[in-house]
C-alpha cells in the first residue's frame, strides 16, 4: 500500500514500474498497448486505488460543500447506523470493531451534528444512535456525488466499459460480502 506524505510515496510494499519483472509500463492517452498479464499483486492494489480515488474525491467535494470534518469512517458508521438507528454494540459488530471504537466514531458524529442518541422505544434500557436530518442529508449528497463520479468514469472509460466492470465485479465478488462494512476487521483494526 502507499501512503502519501509531502508529495512522496512512503511505506511501499511494491513500487510499481521500478524494476519489477512483469510490471507493465504506464501508457499515454492513446490507451494501453497489448500487454502480458500483470503480476497478481496489481489487481488488489488497483481495485483499492480505484476505491481510494472515489472516496478521496467524494470527501474533497463534501469538504468544499461545507462538510470538512466528514471522514470515510463516518460514512461507514452512518451506514451501520442505518435509517432505524442502532446501539453502539450493533454499530461495532457491523463495522467489525470494538464497542469502544464504535463509540469514539459515534461521539464524533454527535459532535458534528450527524447523529443523536435517543431512547429505544422497544427497550427503555437501550440507547439508540440515530441519524439527524443533517446526517441523512450528507448521506444523500454522498450518493449524488458517487453518481457524478461514476459519470466521470463513464466519460473517461466509456459507459459500456463501466457497466461491464460492475457486472464483472458482481460475478466475482460473493453477494454476501459485496456490501460489508467491516473493512477495519481485516485491516487490523478492532
Amino acid at each position: 500500500m502507499v501512503d502519501h506524505a509531502v508529495g512522496e510515496n512512503v511505506n511501499q510494499v511494491v513500487d510499481v514500474g521500478k524494476g519489477i519483472p512483469g510490471t507493465p509500463p504506464s501508457h499515454g492517452p492513446a490507451g494501453p498497448p497489448a500487454l502480458p498479464d500483470s503480476p497478481g499483486f496489481e489487481l488488489p492494489l488497483l481495485l483499492f486505488g480505484g476505491f481510494r480515488t472515489l472516496i478521496d474525491r467524494l470527501h474533497a467535494r463534501l469538504a468544499d460543500e461545507g462538510h470538512p470534518g466528514f471522514r470515510p469512517a463516518h460514512g461507514f458508521a452512518m451506514q451501520a447506523i442505518g435509517t432505524r438507528g442502532a446501539t453502539a454494540s450493533e454499530i461495532g459488530r457491523r463495522l467489525g470493531v470494538s464497542k469502544q471504537a464504535a463509540g469514539k466514531t459515534v461521539d464524533r458524529l454527535l459532535a458534528l451534528g450527524y447523529a443523536e442518541r435517543a431512547g429505544d422505544p422497544a427497550d427503555a434500557r437501550r440507547k439508540l444512535v440515530r441519524l439527524t436530518p443533517e446526517g441523512l442529508a450528507v448521506l444523500a449528497r454522498s450518493a449524488a456525488v458517487f453518481d457524478e463520479l461514476r459519470a466521470e468514469w463513464s466519460a473517461a472509460l466509456g459507459a459500456d466499459r463501466v457497466r461491464a466492470l460492475e457486472a464483472d465485479l458482481r460475478n466475482v465478488v460473493p453477494a454476501e460480502t459485496a456490501f460489508r462494512l467491516d473493512a477495519t476487521s481485516w485491516l487490523g483494526g478492532a
